[in-house]
């Protein structure tokens, strides 16, 4: 089984995880596991990994996430290979649009991650994000928009796992 770890607080992120678990093109089963209820060994006993992570207020981490960052960044993500996902309003919170995956997106590399699943920053209208690739021309995973893209997700989901599944 391969790990879906994600946070939630208005159910859009868990809503999402549960859309990927539907398109899966993949035989081994994901597993959909709330950040709150996660141990550490979820993700240690795993080769590969998808993370789900909300922006939640100016940038910060969703607090389930907030909550278990200091264990999270305990794991030892050398060999794994991981595929994050984000939720952020671009309209509403532009300046900060998809901070918490990109800060998930840094402390899984510094534990020694191999990042999958690059997404193009085309089609989006925001300021900033801590979330970009050096060249700024993607974002280190997927970036969904429930607030003003919803009728993107289904697609992007859907065009994402067709990059991601390969590779993971």
């Amino acid at each position: 089984m391969i790990p879906l770890i994600y946070g939630s607080t208005t159910g859009n992120t868990e809503r999402i995880s549960q859309l990927i678990a539907e398109c899966w093109p993949g035989n081994t089963p994901l597993n959909l596991i709330s950040i709150d209820s996660m141990v550490n060994a979820d993700i240690e006993h795993a080769s590969s990994v998808i993370i789900g992570v909300p922006t939640w207020n100016f940038g910060e981490l969703q607090e389930d996430w907030e909550e278990v960052w200091t264990s999270f960044c305990e794991i030892d993500f050398c060999g794994k290979r991981v595929a994050l996902f984000g939720l952020g309003d671009q309209l509403g919170y532009g300046d900060w649009f998809l901070d918490a995956m990109g800060m998930v997106a840094t402390q899984v590399s510094q534990k020694g991650a191999t990042l999958v699943g690059e997404w193009p920053v085309e089609g989006y209208d925001f300021e900033s994000s801590k979330a970009l690739t050096p060249c700024k021309n993607a974002f280190v995973g997927l970036a969904l928009d429930e607030d003003t893209q919803p009728f993107e997700t289904r697609d992007r989901v859907e065009r994402w796992l067709n990059l991601v599944y390969p590779q993971l």
